[in-house]
């Protein structure tokens, strides 16, 4: 634990950051998992290029995991320990990729995106002025989820336009 690290914060407690960041650490497993999965199981018209979007942002969702678990050990807290515990805390919820249609996949991972552009713009209000070294991290991640959903909407766009080409 980082004596100094921790006594840069200001009006807020590092045990209440810790919790909040094991929030977003469980979000952020959930999310690679669901990546991962979608890209395996994905059929569809265009869906490689789909799948290297959700790879890509798969390899994010883990980057971002161990940038929030190394701050979590910075301020003497424990990341979550245990993969069931990823359910109980996680903000956003998990979606099962039960319809492995590029659309319907491409959804979930939008709104999937969209929780994780609420959560992280409320750590960023929540660590602002307060916590300097929390709040640059939540503010990186969050530029990352707003241009996964960005992507991750053009795709969707695209291939929608593209069936309703192909059915006229």
């Amino acid at each position: 634990m980082a004596r100094k690290g921790i006594s840069i914060l200001k009006g807020i407690d590092a045990n209440e950051v810790i919790a909040l960041l094991n929030k977003a650490y469980a979000d952020e497993w959930l999310a690679y998992y669901q990546y991962y999965i979608e890209s395996k199981v994905i059929k569809g018209i265009m869906k490689d290029s789909v799948v290297a979007e959700l790879d890509q942002h798969a390899a994010d969702e883990l980057r971002h995991a161990t940038m929030i678990a190394e701050r979590i050990l910075q301020l003497g807290g424990t990341p979550l320990l245990h993969p069931k515990d990823w359910f109980s805390y996680a903000n956003c919820s998990y979606e099962t990729p039960t319809n492995p249609d590029v659309l319907n996949i491409l959804d979930q991972a939008i709104k999937g995106e969209q929780c994780a552009i609420d959560i992280y713009s409320k750590l960023a209000e929540i660590t602002q002025g307060k916590d300097i070294v929390t709040y640059d991290i939540v503010s990186s991640i969050l530029a990352d989820e707003v241009e996964h959903e960005e992507d991750l909407q053009a795709l969707y766009e695209d291939i929608s336009e593209f069936i309703e080409q192909f059915k006229r």
